[in-house]
């Protein structure tokens, strides 16, 4: 067998880390879409503004737009004046929408059943490797 290559085991880790159940288990849950989830999770963070979310999320300022409606017509963000530039919102979590993003956060935080399967040294491994790749990227 030959040695793993980095892409190999890159493609692994994303697998794991991005898995589509549990995407689902957020969305069927919360009752909103992974999308919306996630938009939630980073305004409960730290409030930001609209094009701040857009940029940190990846999508176009007129998709935020869009995406924030929705979650302010739901009730879990609301936009206010940024305090330093009157043409710009900042959109923050409201308390239904941080206990949204708590729940989103406890279930994503879950560990697959086969990490706890892991003994002490192979966590502790996997713990340093892990922090060492994010050291240096």
């Amino acid at each position: 067998m030959s040695s793993p290559t980095p892409s190999e085991v890159w493609l692994l880790m994303s697998d794991l880390v991005l898995d589509h159940n549990r995407r689902r288990e957020v969305s069927e849950e919360l009752g909103i879409s992974f999308a919306r989830a996630r938009a939630v999770r980073r305004v409960a963070r730290k409030p930001m503004p609209m094009g701040e979310l857009a940029a940190s999320l990846g999508i176009d300022p007129p998709n935020a737009t869009v995406l924030v409606d929705g979650l302010e017509s739901q009730g879990l963000v609301l936009r206010r004046p940024h305090p330093t530039d009157r043409r710009a919102k900042v959109v923050e979590a409201t308390p239904k929408g941080e206990a949204l993003a708590r729940r989103a956060d406890e279930i994503l935080a879950t560990p697959p059943p086969a990490l706890g399967d892991l003994g002490e040294d192979e966590l502790e491994t996997l713990r340093r490797i892990l922090e060492r790749v994010r050291a240096e990227r």
